[in-house]
């Protein structure tokens, strides 16, 4: 998971800055993590290339129904990159625009994770739902909080989807929901781990905080935190057992 996850990350942002050398003047609304991945493309490109080969070794020791849901997601996956990277007719690049980006990262991000699961035990699909899906709000808002921070003028972009646009318009109020729900579901529904809702609402209020700070804390910062409030769930190993 985590190679495949990295193996993705590298080679979208690579993608996206692999045109810097022959057109920068196209490419000034690029981060620093789009300018630090160009600059070190060769180890990048290096490790995607011994990712993949480790993924290649790994794949066989996966549950055969496993496999078939992550060919389902990685289909779409793969339509995506396809369509926003490689793609270059005017209406295949407005249509990728007008993708929720933010919101379709969260849902991929958080099916991928309980796909294991869920193939291995298909009895726990109903049990896990709630859990998956407030999961995926957090890796949604994840996104959008590093959106928000990074993009000040963010009610003025006009190729955001509109269910984006409303989105960061909302977050404070979005990311609460997401805490309360979370902890409620801890607390309430003995059919749901209770550790997996602890951690969410955990991350919510981590979010929380930093979106506070956001004017003390410089971008670059702003988003390794946002990416750190997602490890929350190694705080609860402790509680952990068989």
């Amino acid at each position: 998971m985590a190679l495949a996850v990295w193996t993705l990350y590298a080679a979208d942002r690579l993608m996206d800055a692999r045109a810097l050398d022959t057109q920068p003047h196209l490419f000034r609304n690029l981060e620093a993590r789009h300018y630090f991945h160009h600059r070190n493309r060769t180890f990048f490109l290096t490790g995607i290339l011994l990712a993949s080969i480790a993924l290649a070794l790994l794949l066989p020791h996966l549950e055969a129904s496993a496999i078939r849901l992550y060919l389902i997601l990685g289909a779409f996956v793969f339509g995506y990159f396809v369509l926003i990277h490689v793609t270059r007719s005017a209406a295949a690049q407005h249509i990728a625009r007008r993708l929720p980006k933010e919101i379709a990262v969260g849902i991929c991000f958080a099916a991928a994770t309980f796909i294991p699961t869920v193939a291995r035990h298909p009895e726990l699909r109903l049990a896990l739902l709630p859990s998956a899906l407030l999961f995926g709000a957090l890796c949604s808002l994840n996104c959008l909080y590093i959106y928000r921070w990074e993009h000040t003028h963010h009610g003025r972009d006009i190729h955001i989807h509109p269910i984006t646009r409303l989105a960061l318009q909302h977050l404070p109020l979005l990311t609460t929901i997401l805490a309360a729900s979370s902890a409620a579901l801890a607390l309430f529904d003995p059919q749901s781990p209770w550790p997996i809702s602890c951690a969410i609402a955990m991350a919510a209020i981590f979010l929380l905080l930093l979106h506070s700070r956001r004017h003390t804390l410089d971008a670059v910062t702003l988003r390794a935190a946002a990416d750190l409030a997602l490890t929350t769930p190694i705080l609860l190993l402790p509680f952990l057992h068989r």
